[in-house]
């Protein structure tokens, strides 16, 4: 049961972080966001922002210039909570 869980918890990280690359790359090309790839690059959003936002908001302290961390940030954050939540398991079951 406890290997279940943990890849449950594996694999949502890794659709998490996919999609975070993914709205990264789209960010470079969507310019109207009522084309399809607008509207997908809308959708990923939708599911990403919730935790990329506290990291913007974090970085946004410092002064990072044109360029925006809060990605990086957030997918070094997903890995480490999936590790933890993944030791949290194997220790309780």
């Amino acid at each position: 049961m406890a290997n279940t869980i943990v890849l449950a918890i594996y694999m949502f990280a890794e659709i998490l972080s996919t999609a975070m690359v993914i709205q990264a790359i789209l960010s470079w090309f969507v310019r109207d966001p009522y084309s399809p790839l607008g509207k997908l690059y809308m959708l990923i959003s939708r599911f990403t922002e919730p935790f990329v936002a506290p990291c913007r908001k974090l970085l946004s302290r410092f002064n990072t210039g044109m360029l925006d961390f809060s990605l990086v940030l957030a997918l070094v954050m997903l890995q480490l909570i999936t590790n933890v939540l993944a030791r949290l398991v194997y220790m309780i079951f």
